[in-house]
């Protein structure tokens, strides 16, 4: 049985249009009439259908017309032609229009079903295709990266410039500021996002393990090398390899690093012949890899290798104006796996998650949606399903120093470390920032307030800002 469509008719033979629809209604079709153009135009603005079956000659106008209105107007209405002069060439000029199908008059019953039944089909496939790439990119593109702060829409554009560059790229934020999503990012952006993704956390294996992971080994390289292994630079051939927690790799590692990165090439562990690929390689760590080179336990060769374009991530507490929309997204999200019918947090619990540090940064924040999710008794989530170290009743196990309120005066605490190689006012730069900006907010990023609560005239203030980078008009937006 053809499935039930929402149809508009279109003739200017006023008895053929209504048996037909009289038809079509009991076959279970909703239907409208027309004997126009201008009168089908109305209907169409007036109501969505999913299919338009009209005359090419309607009066003493030309259905044609009415095939490019829908078209240019209402793509999502399938159109099909009936005439009582169908020719190949008529045919071929009604497809071009933008019509499904031509029928000639006089039309037979089974004929018409079996073309509706397939216009209802096609526009059923291109519905389920056009959700099937939004779920895809909202997975694997920028979309599946949450954000309106201006620091984020900074790196969306960097991602953008560099997605087909063949430099390595390096990621730096503090744990669960997404890194990985970033990396998969610009591998979706490239021209080579057909091709394999491959991840490795570096940090989560011995040294001996790792470079069997990375390059693969030969059968007898070591205890228990029963069979040969393809490595993770050879999966990720014409693809990328994601490399995790870089900053943990020993020296010895760091060497068949830098060789790999330079010549694309390698040897597989106990083996002896060299193996090519066309492999892009994007790292990440949350350590400071600057101060490890300093430190000599980071080689500078393979530091200036892997920094080519640095992407330096943001975290939470510095764009707390994502954690509304975040945090409806991990609710929705976490409201349909777990069955539950949950509507929003309330404004107390949402104020009390915006004045939170999140030493854990998104990934925390999602976890403590998650919890409250399944802990939830009724559809508004409250400040009871909140965790206790999110609401300072405990010290936070992750970070026991970091439950102040973001209107709390700034940390201007300098270490030797923080002046090393630094003048005195670049030393003094970081406190500066902190004072203006700690100030900005207190008093609703209104200038003239701050810069008289600041003690300092209003050009000096503004100069101040630009030099810091506190000028830009979306900051506000991320606190």
């Amino acid at each position: 049985m053809t499935q039930s469509a929402s149809i508009l008719l279109v003739d200017d033979d006023w008895h053929l249009v209504q048996s037909m629809a009289d038809w079509l209604r009991q076959l279970g079709h909703s239907v409208d009439v027309a004997d126009c153009v201008d009168g089908a135009k109305a209907s169409l603005q007036q109501r969505r259908y999913d299919l338009m079956i009209t005359d090419l000659r309607l009066r003493e106008e030309d259905g044609f017309v009415l095939i490019g209105h829908a078209r240019k107007h209402h793509p999502e209405t399938t159109v099909l032609v009936m005439t009582g002069y169908g020719t190949p060439d008529t045919a071929l000029e009604a497809i071009k229009a933008g019509a499904f199908d031509l029928l000639t008059k006089p039309l037979i019953d089974d004929e018409l079903n079996l073309a509706i039944s397939r216009a209802v089909s096609q526009r059923d496939i291109e519905r389920e295709n056009e959700q099937l790439r939004e779920r895809l990119d909202r997975r694997t593109g920028l979309e599946g990266i949450i954000s309106h702060d201006y620091r984020m829409m900074k790196i969306f554009d960097v991602i953008d410039s560099v997605a087909d560059a063949r430099a390595s790229i390096l990621i730096t934020g503090e744990n669960g500021t997404g890194k990985s999503m970033i990396a998969r990012a610009i591998h979706e952006r490239s021209s080579r996002r057909g091709k394999p993704f491959v991840e490795v956390a570096c940090g989560a294996l011995p040294d001996n393990l790792l470079e069997s992971e990375l390059f693969g080994h030969v059968r007898g390289a070591f205890t228990g090398a029963a069979t040969d292994k393809v490595g993770k630079f050879q999966l990720a051939d014409q693809g990328t390899l994601f490399l995790d927690e870089i900053g943990t790799a020993t020296a010895a590692m760091q060497v068949k690093l830098l060789r790999v990165l330079q010549e694309f090439q390698f040897e597989q562990l106990g083996g002896t012949k060299t193996q090519s690929v066309d492999t892009r390689v994007i790292l990440a760590t949350n350590e400071d890899l600057s101060k490890a080179v300093s430190e000599g336990s980071f080689r500078q060769d393979l530091y200036y290798r892997i920094n080519v374009v640095n992407i330096v991530l943001p975290s939470l507490r510095e764009r707390v104006g994502d954690i509304p929309l975040l945090v409806d997204y991990f609710l929705r999200e976490a409201a349909e796996t777990c069955g539950r019918e949950v509507d929003a947090f309330t404004p107390d619990a949402m104020a009390q998650m915006q004045s939170y540090q999140w030493p854990g940064n998104v990934r925390q924040l999602q976890n403590v949606v998650e919890r409250a999710v399944l802990l939830s008794r009724g559809n508004q989530l409250t400040l009871e399903d909140l965790p206790p170290e999110v609401l300072g009743k405990i010290a936070d196990p992750m970070s026991p120093s970091m439950n102040e309120s973001p209107m709390a005066p700034p940390n201007l605490s300098v270490t030797p470390v923080d002046l090393q190689n630094k003048s005195l006012r670049e030393a003094l730069e970081g406190p500066e920032r902190e004072i203006i900006l700690h100030s900005l907010r207190r008093n609703n990023w209104n200038r003239a307030a701050t810069a008289e609560s600041l003690d300092i005239n209003r050009t000096t203030l503004y100069k101040k800002m630009k030099r810091l980078g506190l000028d830009d008009p979306r900051l506000q937006f991320a606190q």
